[in-house]
């Protein structure tokens, strides 16, 4: 199910030539806890992006792009569930983890 949901949030930021995968995985775990967060905390899921941009996040603003998708994931699950599991680190070693396939995943996209 997470991989799934890190396929999307890959491919929903854009990779830049100087960041390497320790910074891309970290950021992208940064984005899916501030989604859990979020639902753990009630935010309304047609609020969560606009709650989670005004708070100022550390992540390069191109990792903003997956809050959608992630939070399609996150509001869809039980709240106790989402309390039992850390899914920020989670995604940042499943990232590290699913690197080398996401890029190729990517790669073959903009050639089709």
């Amino acid at each position: 199910m997470i991989r799934i949901t890190l396929a999307v949030a890959l491919l929903a930021a854009p990779a830049y030539a100087a960041e390497n995968k320790e910074d891309s995985c970290k950021y992208q775990g940064q984005v899916m806890a501030a989604v859990q967060a979020a639902r753990l905390d009630r935010v309304s899921q047609a609020d969560v992006e606009q709650v989670i941009l005004d708070s100022n996040p550390e992540w390069p603003e191109q990792y903003s792009k997956a809050i959608p998708q992630l939070t399609g994931h996150i509001y869809a699950m039980k709240r106790r569930d989402l309390k039992a599991t850390e899914f920020g680190p989670l995604m940042e070693q499943q990232c590290l983890e699913n690197w080398d396939q996401i890029q190729a995943m990517k790669q073959q996209l903009k050639t089709n």
